[in-house]
């Protein structure tokens, strides 16, 4: 997908699959805190949404924009959150190392 469209990370996501996975990160509620549009504060439904994104052109493009921000967010959150298992795999392990010393040595009790 993005070797054929590199310059395009939205290409092959249809605007549907966008709006359901906002809907599920979010909630319509904070969806339209973020993005202020009537198709998501009153009665918000994923069929008249998209209807409304479709035709207007300026809030489809607040709406990937969001998408794009919120997943550039969960790649950054991974990261870091795999970062910070690695050092505390390596902490508990220097740790049991050190635990490990001559059950006779009293300086290791």
């Amino acid at each position: 997908m993005s070797e054929q469209h590199p310059n395009d990370p939205l290409h092959g996501i249809t605007l549907k699959t966008i709006l359901e996975e906002l809907v599920e990160r979010c909630g319509w509620e904070e969806l339209g805190k973020r993005i202020k549009l009537r198709c998501f504060t009153v009665t918000p439904s994923l069929a008249s949404s998209l209807k409304y994104l479709r035709r207007v052109q300026w809030a489809r493009t607040e709406v990937e924009k969001l998408y794009l921000e919120d997943l550039r967010r969960t790649a950054r959150h991974a990261k870091r959150n795999k970062r910070r298992a690695e050092r505390r795999a390596q902490r508990l392990e220097n740790q049991d190392e050190g635990s490990k010393g001559d059950p006779q040595d009293p300086s290791h009790s």
